[in-house]
């Protein structure tokens, strides 16, 4: 019977009945019954699902619960006032957090516990245990180590290392301490040795800041102070030298230092753009002197005369920037003040992430850009500008041409007019590779004429203008890539680069190089090479014969001054002082032995007795060097290398001086230290 039986299509299908008052099977009570009976009737693996979820329902409600109450209390927090309390200066701080992983105060504490090291290897800050300075490699840090924090908050707000063992460098560390705001807290301490350039000025500087032993320091004392500026002295302690040869004893200090009210430590500065920037810098940033003067503060906006017919107007100005603040903000301040500045067209590279640089360029204003580093040490310059260049021209699309500075040089009052009247040359004339601000040559005995202009082959650099489409077609593709250990300059001055083009120089610079420290600069070479450069400083100057400087008019220009010129007593000493004559006005000729175009063994020992660059050959033309002396013209023909040397009277030997043996060791060792500027 069951195999004839057939599902019907329209049958409804079964639903058991359920009442509230029976089971299914019609009993009464059945409901409560049912759902009591429900547990024994899930598999066992089904209730332990249903008691995990359960569970994790309640730990997330829980969870969420816990966060708004905290986030709650936290708003409440941030929006009560600080109260004070104590006495003598006592008082509670910003209640922010202090930079170099120092810790977020909820409640700002009412001093400061500051731990200081000095030793011979190892110098050390800690404050509330947190560490500001540490320095325990041997060849690093050598010096006085200065760390100034915020009276209030115990920010840190600027921390300097300054190699007293090396000249100037006291000269720097008291600029740097007096440019420090009253008030602020100041730690000092020894590495290694921190007194043999130390004169009577820096002894000084460190008496007035409370020191009780500061002229009892010597060499190779140990030795670390906390104080504050203007104010009380809150710990020192002094290590002396046994003998000569031997350290002073490990010096390990700890001072309790007070906070101040915050509202103790503010200016009331009116509420102006200018202002507003200026209290963001000095809230967080010390050592720029009056900048941060409650009282008197210094400018942030320059007004300068218009320059007519101004051609670099839209010209983009990159400004070539590292870990040097201070450099940079005397430099901004040089710029700015320049007729002719158009700060819009300012834009600031920084290579690598550094706070404070970037700090002074939003203090004028300006457009700061920061990017990662790409190799070491000169290659990391190079790759440095060479973003900075390809950025610059990506940032103004339309700019023909680019000026490109860096930050530890001075310009002059006619810096923008120069470039103004020079530009037309990289127009009219494709052998001209850049317009320099910077003669090589030119010291204060050596360039005296500030309308005078030359042609030269070695790109000095130091701030330059620069044409789009050199550096789009020529320089950019081929630049060097980040292995190569080139300077970029050095790169630039290679014939295959350079391609015969020259640039245009001034007698007398437009840029002052005052850096004293740097990857290749130290307070050595800066004083030797670059303190006593030329540098012009009237506002205007209209430059002469401009046309002259084109290459076949240069040429006759040239020609003419040699036929003209009176040859020197080549039997003399071009060391001697009476080597030029004293007269004015008169072109004089020297020859001297230069057999191809790397010879300058004679030309370096003829810079030496000028008193000029003397590390390699540099600014020339074709194998002749122009110099101002004594206001008289003087031309330097390499013979018989040089194109000129048809010029020199046929009995006429030329000047020939060998190196020293005793200087040859140090020619190897300086330009060993000085690969670049």
């Amino acid at each position: 019977m069951m195999d004839s039986w057939r599902p019907n299509p329209k049958a409804p299908p079964f639903v058991p009945r359920r009442s509230c008052e029976g089971r299914r099977d019609g009993t009464p009570g059945g409901n409560s019954a049912y759902h009591r009976h429900l547990p024994q009737l899930l598999p066992r693996g089904r209730r332990l699902a249903k008691l995990l979820q359960g569970g994790l329902m309640l730990v997330l409600v829980a969870t969420i619960a816990i966060n708004i109450s905290f986030i709650v209390e936290k708003t409440r927090q941030l929006k009560a006032p600080i109260t004070t309390t104590g006495s003598d200066g006592d008082g509670g701080g910003a209640g922010v957090g202090r930079r170099n992983n120092l810790r977020l105060q909820e409640s700002p504490p009412k001093t400061l516990t500051v731990d200081v090291v000095s030793s011979q290897n190892r110098v050390a800050v800690t404050v509330d245990g947190a560490t500001i300075v540490e320095e325990g490699e041997e060849t690093k840090g050598r010096g006085i180590h200065v760390v100034v924090l915020h009276q209030a908050s115990g920010a840190v707000m600027a921390q300097r290392v300054f190699d007293t063992y090396s000249p100037h460098e006291d000269e720097a560390m008291t600029l740097f301490l007096n440019m420090v705001s009253p008030g602020r807290i100041l730690v000092l301490a020894i590495k290694d040795e921190g007194t043999f350039q130390m004169k009577g000025g820096g002894h000084d500087a460190l008496r007035r800041l409370g020191s009780t032993h500061a002229h009892e320091l010597g060499w190779r004392d140990m030795w670390a102070l906390v104080s504050a500026k203007g104010g009380r002295m809150y710990a020192e302690q002094l290590s002396h030298s046994p003998d000569f040869n031997t350290w002073g004893a490990p010096v390990m200090l700890r001072a309790e230092v007070p906070l101040v009210p915050l509202e103790e430590s503010e200016c009331g500065w009116t509420d102006t753009d200018e202002h507003r920037r200026r209290s963001e810098f000095c809230s967080h940033i010390e050592g720029y002197g009056s900048v941060c003067s409650c009282t008197d503060p210094a400018p942030l906006a320059f007004t300068t005369d218009p320059l007519l017919n101004n051609q670099v107007h839209d010209v983009p100005v990159a400004i070539i920037a590292s870990n040097r603040p201070h450099y940079l903000y005397r430099s901004l301040r040089s710029l700015l003040a320049a007729p002719g500045v158009n700060p819009e067209m300012i834009t600031v590279f920084i290579d690598g992430y550094y706070e404070e640089p970037l700090a002074v360029t939003k203090l004028f204003g300006l457009r700061g850009i920061q990017h990662t580093p790409l190799g070491v040490r000169n290659a990391r310059i190079a790759q440095h500008y060479k973003a900075s260049l390809t950025a610059t021209f990506n940032i103004f699309p339309a700019a023909r041409y680019a000026i490109i500075l860096e930050e530890d040089l001075d310009v002059s009052p006619d810096f923008f007019s120069y470039f103004s009247q020079t530009l037309r040359l990289l127009e009219e004339d494709p052998t001209v590779y850049c317009v320099s601000a910077w003669n090589d040559q030119g010291y204060e005995h050596t360039s005296t004429d500030p309308a005078l202009l030359y042609r030269v082959e070695t790109m000095p650099g130091l701030g330059w203008i620069l044409k789009r489409s050199l550096y789009k077609d020529e320089l950019e593709p081929k630049w060097p890539t980040p292995e190569k250990m080139w300077d970029w300059d050095m790169w630039m001055r290679l014939g295959e680069v350079r391609r015969g083009r020259e640039c245009i120089v001034p007698d007398v610079s437009r840029t002052y190089h005052f850096g004293s420290s740097g990857l290749n600069m130290n307070s050595y070479f800066q004083d030797t090479y670059f303190k006593k450069h030329s540098f012009n400083t009237l506002p205007y100057v209209e430059l002469r014969d401009l046309d002259s400087l084109k290459k076949d008019a240069y040429e006759e220009l040239i020609t003419d001054m040699l036929r003209r010129g009176t040859v020197l007593d080549h039997s003399q000493n071009p060391c001697e002082e009476n080597f030029v004559p004293d007269t004015t006005g008169h072109t004089y000729l020297l020859f001297i032995q230069m057999d191809h175009h790397k010879d300058y063994s004679t030309w370096l020992q003829v810079a030496k007795c000028l008193r000029i660059w003397d590390l390699d050959g540099r600014g020339y033309h074709h194998g002749l060097w122009r110099l101002n002396i004594k206001s008289n013209p003087l031309l330097i023909v390499g013979v018989p290398f040089s194109q000129y040397s048809t010029f020199k009277p046929t009995d006429l030997k030329p000047l020939f001086m060998e190196v020293p043996d005793k200087e040859k060791d140090k020619t190897k060792v300086k330009e060993k230290n000085l690969v670049h500027r």
